[in-house]
C-alpha cells in the first residue's frame, strides 16, 4: 500500500477568541488546508444563515470544511437537536460531523445508557447517511471511547459503515501506550486532534513532544489512507504561534 500524506488543519475550538475572519486568516498564514468548525462559538447549530456564510468565507479563503464540531452526545442530548446539527453541516459541506459517545466513562455508563448512546449512534448515522454525511466520535474521557478498545467495542456494537472515530493522545499516557492504541483503532479513525499535553492538561509546544508525533503521522502516512489532522490546541490559544506550531507539524508529517 503506498503512502498518503495528511492533510493539516485546524479546528476552529484552538481560537475561540477570534471570529470566523480571524480564524482563516490564521490558518492560511499557518499555511493549514483544511479547517473543523465548532458548534460551540463560530457555527452554532442550528443557525443555517451562519453556516453557509462561513463555508463562502472558508471556500474564499482558499481553505477546505474538514469537518463540523458538534457538542451532540448521543443518547444524552434530546435528539431532536441533531436535526439542527444536521442541517448546519450540510450548509457548512462538511463531510464529517464530531459526536460524543454520550457524557460517561466506560465504567460508569449503566447499561441502559450504554444501549441509548448505540441506538442514538445508529438513529443519527442514517440520518446523516442521507445526507451524504458521516458521523465520528470524538475520542475522550469521560465517555464511552475513553479507550482504544472500548471505542472498537463500541464501533462494533454501532455497526453502521458511516460512523467512525477521532484519535489524540489520551491524557498522561506514555508515548508507546498511546501508540499502541492508535494502532487498536486505526482502520476505524476518520481524523486525528493535534496537541502537545503533559501532564494533565498543560500546553507545550508540539516540539516537544516530536517523538510522538513523528511516529503517529507515520503510522498515518503508511495507512494508505487519507485522513485529517487538525490542530486542536496551541500554547496559551495564541494564534501568534499557529504558524509555528504548523510549521512542526509539517515538517514532523514529511
Amino acid at each position: 500500500m503506498s503512502e498518503v500524506a495528511p492533510r493539516l488543519g485546524l479546528c476552529s475550538v484552538t481560537l475561540r477568541h477570534l471570529d470566523v475572519d480571524g480564524v482563516l486568516a490564521a490558518a492560511v498564514e499557518a499555511g493549514l488546508e483544511c479547517v473543523e468548525w465548532g458548534a460551540d462559538i463560530h457555527v452554532p447549530a442550528g443557525d443555517e444563515a451562519v453556516a453557509a456564510r462561513v463555508r463562502a468565507a472558508t471556500e474564499d479563503a482558499g481553505l477546505a470544511v474538514a469537518s463540523y464540531g458538534s457538542y451532540y452526545r448521543a443518547g444524552q442530548t434530546d435528539p431532536i437537536e441533531f436535526d439542527g446539527v444536521l442541517r448546519s453541516a450540510v450548509l457548512l459541506g462538511a463531510p464529517r460531523i464530531r459526536i460524543w459517545a454520550g457524557a460517561a466513562g466506560t465504567q460508569e455508563m449503566s447499561p441502559e445508557g450504554r444501549a441509548a448512546v448505540v441506538e442514538d449512534t445508529r438513529r443519527a448515522a442514517m440520518l446523516a447517511a442521507g445526507a451524504g454525511i458521516q458521523l465520528a466520535y470524538e475520542f475522550h474521557r469521560n465517555t464511552l471511547t475513553d479507550g482504544a478498545d472500548r471505542t472498537l467495542r463500541l464501533l462494533d456494537e454501532v455497526d453502521h459503515p458511516g460512523v467512525r472515530t477521532y484519535w489524540q493522545p489520551p491524557l498522561d499516557v506514555p508515548d508507546a501506550d498511546a501508540l499502541s492504541g492508535l494502532e487498536t483503532v486505526i482502520d476505524r479513525v476518520a481524523a486525528v486532534h493535534a496537541f502537545a499535553w503533559w501532564p494533565g492538561t498543560t500546553r507545550h509546544p508540539l516540539a516537544t513532544r516530536a517523538d510522538l508525533w513523528s511516529a503517529v503521522l507515520a503510522r498515518l502516512r503508511a495507512h494508505g489512507r487519507p485522513l485529517d489532522v487538525l490542530m486542536e490546541f496551541v500554547p496559551e490559544n495564541d494564534e501568534g504561534v499557529l504558524a509555528r506550531e504548523a510549521r512542526t507539524l509539517r515538517s514532523l508529517a514529511i
